[in-house]
């Protein structure tokens, strides 16, 4: 004898097996839909997760890194403190100088470094950038009068790249080096003329009437061209009294000495421009007698660049994009 109960919608669903297969259906539908939102959530829920965890220990690798992988020199004995520069001169990059100076310090207070060797290979950039290198490179030969500063050139070491070297005790070249280019220019683009034939206006609206000096799109007045030239002049001045008080008597002057033109490593020493040959090696060997060479140079790590990509680089650098050519330039 059964003891199980009827209810009404039994004989409803038994008479209509329709209405029984349909609400089967939706009902499967409904468990299958929250079997997927659930299996999503724990997937972005991972996901979420595991960035977290990439992202945590890419800070933690950059931590130890920059404390332990550039951490003070100890018990190396007498050294060569070697630090490079490669690139353009500019806020970033091993030509920066809030990456240059770090290591010039560090280097210079070792007491086991015997001298300093910055071996450049820089087409120039930014006269901020090299201006602050040199006004610490100064400081620093103040505080440590003898531990000379040497430069080695590699392939290049022009504009702003021979601002810094010039404040070296002594430039040391390849015969074939590029070096010289004591020069400053702005350089910029005009499309006033296309806009005009495209029938395209520049609607530039300012408040004080210079602020769109320089604007590409905007016709350069004779003011504004006197004006940026008087600014070129003067940091070029600039430019020009580093390398006389760096070089002193070594430095023959001639009309074309400080044009913008450069010259071979072996016309460089020529003109008193460079001092000599020499590498690295040589240098440490034969001039410093510390063949044993440290490298202070503070190397960008994969962790770093990696991070960096989580900022807002991109949108940075497009904006320094469009502008780059408004500012001076060493190159």
């Amino acid at each position: 004898m059964s003891d199980q109960t009827n209810h009404p919608g039994d004989s409803r669903l038994a008479s209509n097996p329709t209405i029984g297969n349909w609400e089967r259906e939706t009902l499967e539908k409904l468990v299958f839909a929250t079997v997927q939102e659930r299996r999503r959530a724990r997937r972005w829920s991972i996901f979420f997760k595991l960035s977290f965890l990439t992202v945590a220990l890419l800070a933690l690798w950059a931590y130890y890194d920059f404390n332990f992988g550039s951490g003070d020199v100890e018990n190396l004995g007498r050294h060569t403190a070697l630090i490079e520069i490669n690139g353009e001169i500019e806020a970033e990059g091993s030509g920066a100088a809030d990456t240059v100076i770090p290591s010039l310090n560090k280097a210079f207070s070792d007491p086991g470094s015997a001298a300093v060797v910055l071996r450049i290979d820089s087409p120039g950039g930014s006269p901020v950038q090299a201006g602050i290198i040199v006004d610490e490179i100064q400081r620093l030969k103040r505080g440590y009068p003898d531990k000379p500063l040497y430069v080695v050139v590699d392939e290049i070491c022009a504009s702003g790249g021979y601002y810094i070297a010039s404040a070296a005790d002594r430039i040391y070249v390849n015969k074939a080096s590029i070096v010289g280019s004591v020069g400053v220019l702005m350089d910029s683009f005009g499309f006033t003329g296309t806009m005009d034939k495209l029938g395209i206006e520049r609607r530039l609206m300012t408040a004080g009437e210079n602020k769109g000096f320089m604007d590409p799109f905007s016709p350069q007045s004779a003011k504004h061209r006197e004006h940026a030239q008087e600014m070129l002049n003067e940091i070029h001045q600039q430019f020009i009294a580093v390398v006389r008080a760096g070089r002193g008597k070594r430095l023959k002057e001639t009309p074309e000495t400080f044009s913008g033109l450069y010259w071979t490593g072996a016309k460089a020493v020529d003109m008193g421009l460079a001092d000599a040959f020499g590498t690295v090696d040589t240098v440490a060997r034969d001039i410093v007698k510390a063949e044993d060479i440290v490298d202070y140079t503070a190397h960008e790590g994969l962790p770093e660049r990696v991070l960096k990509k989580f900022g807002a680089a991109v949108g940075e650098s497009a904006v320094k994009a469009a502008y780059h050519g408004a500012v001076p330039k060493l190159r």
